[in-house]
């Protein structure tokens, strides 16, 4: 059912591209749109045009199809040198998850082969070598220590090339990929912006511009700012998923639900006709999302059981593991199913960030139904998932996976009923997850720390106390149904009609 709305609406936002004619037998796709991009290079001329589509791909993150089309300029001209950068870029997924393994040594290989043809320009020379002194000493040093060596080789390069927008849109990008997640300031993000904001005004086709502001504007700090961007990337290039589904990310910070089920139906429409598991399934999560969000559990239920259909679903690739475990536990506890959330199971090869999600909804839904000597597996499940992440020395998901075993840890005690322990420790939960932004694999997380902290004090007779939670997460997270509804109650039981129908007319 959902996927025949999401054809529809992909239908809607592509209206006017074509137009068949009554007695045509064959109809035929619009013309791939994927935005305006110009790259000057050495090679030859006539691969301008097929460079330029692998480079709008790349900045779309339709990185399989840009390495394939990288690829056809590297066949059809040996001496072009750059080619081999963009299939190495294609590779690095810089706001994602960073290349390991075969895609890792592929990436390190294309470089060296730029290096050894030897671009005919100085510019070539300077984006290659950049992007060498991420691959290098792959074996040696951590992922974060290289991106940071790329970027500070790309501030170079957009130094010695003030006039070159390339150049200074994929510093831009270097800048947003190494920001520092624990920067409430978001230093690198408003740099970045304050480099691409011009471009845009200059170059309002673009997707790389739009695109990364976006990300640049992925906090709630910088979310409003984002919407000018959001509203014209899926416009830009339509014919890549990517670009259907980032304005998401804004409309996510603001709670503009409708906006954000309509980018990601077309998304996952789209995804699916190009044969894109992981941008289908990083687009259902959202939409599981903000379905959730706007009450509409029925058909959250049926993309799930959608979701479920799918086969040969993996963690191994972790943009699909993490999709397909978020959003069946989304469902069971946005609607405090504790039943369900028993019943879920982590998907094979999970990583440890990915199965920890799998155990903390069961030990909440254990702790919540009022079984909590149950939760005690999961919460030892969580431990061991921590110390995974902590041998790998990934911070961020360390982080996030320690937040989880104190949220677990919290409705434990408060089930055991130590409800002073149980508030301190869902405090801290709370203190550390505002302290670090999310990455852009997510829409946030299942429940806020702090929203549950809310939660947890108008069960305990608290409503004044969990007013003052709810609202401070709705400042974070704007828009989150269950924050409004929990505000809404410990609103009414302080007797406050006035704040009570101001929040019910923003859940409305």
């Amino acid at each position: 059912m959902l996927m025949r709305v999401a054809a529809a609406v992909l239908a809607m936002a592509c209206a006017g591209s074509v137009h068949a004619a009554a007695d045509e037998q064959h109809s035929h796709p619009p013309p791939e749109k994927l935005g305006t991009v110009s790259f000057p290079t050495s090679c030859k001329p006539t691969l301008k045009p097929t460079f330029d589509r692998a480079l709008a791909l790349l900045h779309s993150f339709a990185y399989a199809a840009s390495e394939q089309a990288f690829r056809d300029v590297a066949a059809r001209d040996p001496r072009c040198a750059i080619a081999h950068w963009g299939i190495a870029m294609s590779l690095f997924h810089q706001l994602w998850e960073p290349p390991s393994g075969n895609e890792l040594l592929e990436g390190a290989k294309q470089v060296r082969q730029a290096l050894e043809i030897r671009a005919g320009s100085l510019r070539e020379r300077q984006f290659i070598e950049a992007l060498d002194r991420y691959y290098r000493d792959a074996e040696h040093d951590a992922p974060a220590v290289r991106a940071q060596r790329y970027a500070t080789a790309m501030a170079d390069v957009a130094r010695g090339n003030p006039h070159d927008t390339e150049a200074q849109i994929f510093y831009a990008l270097a800048l947003i990929a190494t920001a520092p997640l624990d920067d409430k300031s978001h230093t690198n993000q408003k740099r970045a912006a304050d480099i691409l904001e011009p471009i845009f005004r200059q170059q309002p086709q673009h997707p790389g511009v739009a695109h990364y502001l976006i990300h640049t504007y992925d906090s709630a700090e910088l979310a409003p700012r984002g919407l000018v961007a959001a509203r014209a990337y899926s416009r830009i290039a339509p014919s890549a998923p990517h670009a259907l589904h980032m304005p998401s990310h804004i409309f996510t910070r603001l709670g503009l639900w409708d906006d954000s089920i309509a980018s990601n139906l077309a998304a996952r429409a789209a995804a699916h006709d190009q044969g894109d598991l992981g941008e289908e399934l990083h687009a259902m999560d959202y939409l599981a999302y903000a379905l959730l969000q706007r009450g509409r559990y029925a058909e959250a239920e049926q993309l799930v059981v959608e979701l479920r259909s799918m086969p040969n679903l993996s963690a191994a690739q972790f943009k699909v593991g993490y999709a397909a475990t978020a959003m069946p536990v989304r469902l069971a506890i946005e609607r405090g199913d504790w039943s369900s959330a028993d019943l879920l199971q982590p998907l094979p090869q999970s990583a440890p960030q990915v199965a920890a999600l799998v155990y903390w909804a069961r030990a909440l839904g254990q702790a919540r139904a009022g079984h909590p000597r149950s939760s005690d597996a999961e919460i030892d499940g969580l431990q061991a998932c921590l110390r995974d992440a902590q041998s790998a020395g990934n911070r961020y998901w360390v982080t996030q996976i320690d937040t989880l075993l104190k949220e677990a840890q919290a409705w434990r005690l408060a089930a055991d009923g130590d409800a002073e322990a149980a508030i301190l420790t869902l405090r801290t939960a709370a203190d550390e997850e505002d302290a670090v932004e999310k990455l852009p694999v997510t829409p946030g997380p299942v429940v806020p720390a702090r929203e549950q902290l809310g939660d947890l004090l108008l069960d305990l007779s608290h409503p004044d106390q969990a007013l003052r939670e709810f609202r401070a997460a709705l400042t974070i997270a704007p828009g989150r149904r269950r924050a409004l509804l929990g505000a809404i109650t410990a609103a009414e039981h302080l007797g406050d009609r006035q704040t009570a129908a101001q929040l019910h007319a923003q859940l409305m």
